[in-house]
Order: C-alpha cells, then sequence, then structure tokens
C-alpha cells in the first residue's frame, strides 16, 4: 500500500511540474522583458518594432503622459548634439500643455500619440478605445496637427482587435525593441549600459520625458554621443518606416 502511495506521489508531482511550467511558459510569451504585453500571433496584423536591420538608421523615441519639467532637459540634450527624436504624447497633456509641444514640433522633432487618456487600451472595452482615439484626434487637430499617424498605444498594451481599430484610422502602430526601463530610474549608467550594448541597425529605442524620469536626461550625454561614436544615424520614426526594407513585426 505504501508503495501505491509512493507511486501516486510521484505522478502527481509530475502533473505538478508539467502545469507549472506551461504557465511559466505562457507567462513568459505574454509579458516581455520590457514589461508590456503582447497579444499577437504570426497571423496577426502587426505593429512596428524595428526598421532595415541592413543599414545604421535607429529611431530615438520619448513618451511623454504627465509632467512639465524634465522635458525641458531632454530637449537641450537633443539640441546641443542636434539628434531629432520622436516624441510620443498623450492628448490629455498636449491640451494642457501645447506650448510644450509647440517646442517639440520646432526643434523639428516627430510628434506621435499615446491616445487620450494614458490608459491601458487592453483595460477597456474596443468601443473606449475608439472614442479614446478619437478624442485624442479632435485635440491634436485643434493644436493644428491634423496629419498624426503614429500610434504608441498607452504602456505598449495592444492586440489584433486593437491594431484592426488603429489601422482603420490611419494609424501605424508604433512599439520599440530597446527599452532600458528608464522610469524606473535604475541609475544612469544602467540606462547607458542597456541602450549601448543593445542597440543595433533599426532599432527603436524607447525612453521617457514625464517627470517620473530622475536619470535619463544624465544619461543622454554619453548615449547620444556614443551611439554615434558607432556609426549609427538618428531618424525619425516615419525616415524609418520609408526605408525601403523596414518591416513591420509582431511585437517581442
Amino acid at each position: 500500500m505504501k508503495h501505491f502511495y509512493s507511486i501516486r506521489l510521484k505522478k502527481w508531482k509530475r502533473y505538478v511540474a508539467v502545469i507549472l511550467f506551461a504557465l511559466f511558459t505562457a507567462s513568459f510569451l505574454w509579458f516581455q522583458r520590457d514589461g508590456t504585453f503582447s497579444v499577437l500571433s504570426e497571423n496577426d496584423p502587426l505593429a512596428l518594432t524595428k526598421g532595415n536591420e541592413n543599414e545604421p538608421e535607429i529611431a530615438l523615441t520619448f513618451n511623454i503622459s504627465w509632467g512639465e519639467e524634465k522635458v525641458h532637459d531632454i530637449l537641450k540634450k537633443l539640441k546641443e548634439k542636434q539628434v531629432q527624436a520622436t516624441f510620443f504624447v498623450s492628448g490629455e497633456w498636449a491640451e494642457r500643455h501645447p506650448d510644450i509641444v509647440e517646442k517639440i514640433t520646432e526643434q523639428e522633432h516627430e510628434l506621435g500619440m499615446l491616445g487620450y487618456r494614458y490608459k491601458s487600451y487592453l483595460k477597456q472595452e474596443i468601443d473606449e478605445v475608439r472614442k479614446d482615439l478619437v478624442q485624442a484626434k479632435d485635440v491634436f487637430d485643434k493644436l493644428g496637427y491634423e496629419d498624426m499617424e503614429l500610434l504608441r498605444p498607452p504602456s505598449g498594451h495592444f492586440n489584433k482587435e486593437i491594431i484592426d481599430l488603429a489601422e482603420k484610422q490611419g494609424y501605424t502602430v508604433t512599439h520599440w525593441n530597446v527599452n532600458p526601463n528608464d522610469w524606473k530610474n535604475p541609475g544612469s549608467q544602467q540606462i547607458i549600459n542597456t541602450v549601448m550594448e543593445q542597440t543595433s541597425n533599426g532599432d527603436i529605442i524607447l525612453l521617457h520625458a514625464s517627470d517620473s524620469v530622475k536619470q535619463t536626461a544624465k544619461a543622454l550625454d554619453t548615449i547620444l554621443q556614443g551611439l554615434k561614436n558607432k556609426g549609427f544615424q538618428f531618424v525619425s520614426i516615419s525616415e524609418l518606416i520609408n526605408q525601403a526594407h523596414a518591416e513591420s513585426k509582431p511585437a517581442k
């Protein structure tokens, strides 16, 4: 009888191990290293995550959803190094800070949007997402930016339905593939190391210009010149898209 229970116990442990492994694998596939969700498969609509791997062009991008202080330091660093970036801003933020939006575009940086409210689209019904996009477009139209074509869903959360909706409204969903998580303030050197070590041809780098970032501007001193020294050229997302061999891929 003891032998019988021993066998059953071993089988039970084996089943638990299999289940735990399956859960771990699923979690890994869903939850990316940058802390964002991707629920796309090979056959689903695609988000732009990388440009031409054969060319040294890269795109530096910044998200802004709140605050009005840190962005000025970042714009100053970009101007000093003569680097063009793409800023993704929420409609709600743009509505409150039209002067900063104007400053961004006056320095010839590209403008993309994060929707209106910075709230995960995966936590909203699709009709709510549609209303958010319409509200954001209304704001940017009133501010004089009628030709907004780039959309980065809040927190990088999206699925097939969201991409379908965005594409029907004329937007290109834009993700990233280099993310030092600067909003967590891991230290300027850690931000530098991640960007310098991981960046390759065609990459889209995610940084932030909201007031939560305390170390990003300082890190840019090294990052901007360091990437130039490696032979990379900074371009806008639109330029990256227009490259002959740029492709959209599932976010990875």
